[in-house]
């Protein structure tokens, strides 16, 4: 039986948005964080710090955080890739780091220009100089559950590489879907298998709705032990390096299904619901989420997860 509460990581400002043809002013991303944290969002992935002209969306990273709210129960997460992108994060003043490496040597060559092998000595590296600055940190190993390259990725070499993950002390280790391949069966082997090589360290997983196994693969994690996981406004985003990459499981559909299931998050189901329809009008297009769409039940209830 799961647990009582689960903790959700809003990824909407970042890897939400990175996939996005319209690109959003500083000032629109600055509200976007600061509507979520009115829905009860406190942890968020509000950008990454990467070359601009490879990814457009995530240009002004650092003069972001310089327009953000600053509160004692928010942590504001920032991707780097490398030890550059690290000391930019830091600088300009993030919370927590998110490490990257990649289970695949194709797509991480494609994605941070590293091989498989590469990526994880540098993620470690990464959350190693980010607790040594006094900030906490974290890995994500990316297509852990299968490459558009590769094609099947082993689960023997996904949980060799959290082994070695492990040797940095990270706050949680992040299992991956990124082009949304993933079935509940496997997520939950997965996560089991990973949680026993890396002890005390929590798993999280990060999933994509690419074949609209997102929510089921998000409930099977959560039965196999994951007490964090990702999810963004709206279901917008996805991987600007994975072919036909569609968008992330969203907040609103996660939140309703765990709600009905007795699962507490911390957030006003209702008050995501209007910000999801808020980012849609700024986005002028519709966006993936259901629950936004079709309401909540019973329909006249306000429902907090």
């Amino acid at each position: 039986m799961p647990d009582t509460a689960i903790e959700i990581v809003e990824v909407a400002p970042r890897d939400g948005l990175q996939n996005e043809k319209i690109l959003l002013s500083l000032e629109q991303k600055a509200e976007l964080v600061t509507r979520l944290i009115d829905c009860g969002a406190r942890r968020l992935e509000v950008g990454s710090f990467v070359n601009p002209r490879k990814v457009p969306q995530m240009a002004g990273t650092d003069e972001l955080l310089g327009l953000l709210p600053r509160r004692a129960d928010v942590t504001y997460i920032g991707l780097v890739m490398n030890m550059r992108g690290l000391e930019r994060a830091l600088a300009a003043g993030i919370d927590e780091a998110g490490a990257v490496c990649v289970a695949t040597d194709s797509f991480a060559m494609r994605n941070q220009g590293q091989t498989c092998e590469g990526s994880v000595t540098v993620a470690g590296q990464i959350v190693r100089a980010a607790i040594g600055a006094g900030r906490s940190a974290q890995v994500t190993i990316a297509a852990a559950f299968g490459c558009p390259f590769e094609g099947e990725v082993p689960e023997e070499r996904v949980v060799a590489m959290a082994a070695r993950l492990c040797e940095a002390s990270p706050r949680e280790i992040a299992l991956a879907d990124t082009i949304g391949v993933a079935v509940p069966a496997q997520v939950s082997r997965l996560v089991r298998r990973v949680r026993a090589v890396i002890g005390a360290i929590p798993v999280r997983v990060h999933l994509h709705n690419t074949r609209n196994t997102g929510i089921a693969n998000a409930w099977a994690a959560v039965e196999a032990g994951a007490r964090t996981l990702d999810a963004a406004l709206g279901g917008i985003g996805g991987c600007p390096f994975a072919p036909n990459a569609t968008g992330n499981i969203a907040t609103e559909d996660l939140l309703y299904m765990l709600a009905r299931s007795g699962i507490a998050t911390g957030y006003d189901l209702s008050r995501t619901i209007e910000q999801a329809q808020w980012l849609e009008a700024t986005m002028n297009k519709p966006l993936p989420a259901l629950v936004s769409r079709a309401g909540i039940f019973p329909p006249t209830q306000k429902q907090e997860a």
